[in-house]
């Protein structure tokens, strides 16, 4: 399967199976918006063209989020893409406060593929919180979201400067906003 083939059927296999979430953003985007945002925002900011590092942006919520399961990746899209996708999985089995802290302690250890992807991620979430912050988040609770996001971010430094300086400029200006 070509390039664009496989992007086409990741997204949409991610559109189907997110097709009932939604963004916690006032403005309650569907799911699929902020899986493409990390996708895209990896080739226009990151300059990253991988098909298998994109596809695996576009399904890394996939088995956190969904029922889908690490079988079905490996059978549909193969074991590199897959392998990314569980390298920025969260164990949901674990309690929230947990979760947060090994994506820190885990963050230096990851691929550089998966580095990227997780540094994606923290800048969508951070533009959403900027731009549609969730009507029951306090400025404490953006603040704490924030810290957290720079401490996970900490551990990926190196992978790709774009990315990182991007990430800077988009806590900056949540801090600016929030002040």
């Amino acid at each position: 399967m070509n390039a664009i083939e496989l992007i086409l059927r990741v997204a949409n296999f991610a559109a189907q199976r997110h097709r009932d979430q939604r963004r916690k953003g006032s403005d309650a985007q569907p799911y699929i918006n902020h899986l493409l945002d990390v996708a895209n925002m990896l080739c226009e900011i990151g300059g990253i063209d991988d098909p298998e590092v994109l596809a695996a942006a576009i399904l890394h919520d996939t088995i956190e989020d969904t029922e889908t399961t690490k079988e079905e990746l490996l059978q549909r899209f193969g074991k590199p893409i897959t392998s990314l996708v569980l390298e920025v999985t969260d164990d949901m089995s674990l309690p929230r406060a947990q979760r947060k802290q090994a994506q820190i302690e885990h963050a230096p250890h990851l691929s550089p593929g998966a580095k990227v992807i997780k540094l994606a991620d923290k800048i969508s979430n951070i533009r959403d919180l900027t731009d549609h912050s969730p009507v029951d988040w306090s400025r404490d609770r953006h603040l704490e979201y924030l810290d957290w996001a720079e401490s996970v971010v900490a551990g990926l430094r190196g992978v790709n400067p774009s990315l990182e300086k991007y990430f800077e400029e988009s806590v900056a200006r949540a801090r600016k906003k929030l002040a």
